[in-house]
């Protein structure tokens, strides 16, 4: 699998998104993709507790830890490279995440418009 360039959705350099819970398709720390990336892991979201429970509600526990995966479960604050589809279903149903545009990959302009993203954006550290 070969990663696809890593730009941002404002055009630049991809941040990282997260090294503790260490995040993305690719287990790298960022949101990076490539065609083999189905779900498009491409949106660094900040969990929130609404969030998580309505993760969990439509089929994905992010919260519970699996540690046959290595995975701890997330927790409110924690980032994380959400697939497209999951944020703009939740941005439909009212409860999406926090999301840093930099560390968020161009690919997720495929799933969610950019005036989306921008609407959920969080306040840079």
């Amino acid at each position: 699998m070969q990663k696809q360039d890593s730009i941002n959705v404002l055009g630049g350099v991809l941040a990282p998104c997260s090294g503790d819970p260490l995040t993305g398709f690719f287990r790298d720390g960022a949101c990076n993709t490539c065609p083999e990336d189905q779900g498009s892991h491409t949106v660094c979201a900040v969990m929130t507790a609404e969030f998580l429970a309505f993760s969990k509600y439509v089929g994905n526990d992010l919260s519970t830890p699996r540690p046959e995966f290595d995975f701890q479960g997330l927790k409110p604050g924690d980032r994380w490279c959400l697939c497209a589809g999951r944020f703009l279903q939740a941005h439909d149903e009212g409860c999406a995440p926090k999301v840093h545009l930099e560390a968020t990959h161009q690919r997720a302009l495929d799933v969610v418009p950019l005036n989306i993203l921008t609407q959920h954006a969080a306040n840079q550290a």
